[in-house]
């Protein structure tokens, strides 16, 4: 199938992101993506709330950023979150970060997630609520 889950949601860089040159301080785009797999989970019915009313949780396992621009206090940033479909026992995202203004890619990045239940046990095969979801969006017949 080739449907593509995307998400796009805005955040306004603040002060206390920036550092004493003036641009963000490179571990705020943590936060920025957190930002971007929050919003894709609400708009697609998989936030962490979700995931953990089925007995399970997600923590991040993998993060990879490439930082393209410089980004200043005062920029909106558009966070691009698109669903990177696998099926293994995981939640992959890719994530393109755009100033507005300009509409510049200022970066990119991939995070990983894995599926572990509620004794912090990594699952090996992908829970039954995620198979649903998948069909539900439209990922899988």
């Amino acid at each position: 199938m080739s449907t593509v889950l995307k998400d796009r949601t805005e955040v306004k860089v603040r002060f206390g992101e920036v550092d004493s040159m003036g641009i963000v301080w490179h571990g705020n785009y943590v936060k920025y993506i957190e930002e971007g797999r929050e919003s894709f989970g609400k708009k697609y019915g998989i936030s962490y709330l979700d995931i953990y009313a089925n007995n399970v949780m997600a923590p991040v396992v993998n993060m990879n950023i490439d930082y393209k621009k410089q980004v200043k206090y005062g920029d909106k940033l558009i966070i691009e979150t698109e669903f990177v479909d696998t099926a293994a026992a995981k939640i992959k995202f890719s994530f393109k970060i755009f100033r507005k203004s300009d509409d510049e890619l200022v970066a990119t990045a991939q995070s990983t997630q894995v599926f572990i239940d509620m004794n912090h046990e990594m699952l090996l095969y992908p829970p039954q609520f995620a198979l649903d979801w998948k069909k539900k969006v439209g990922l899988v017949d």
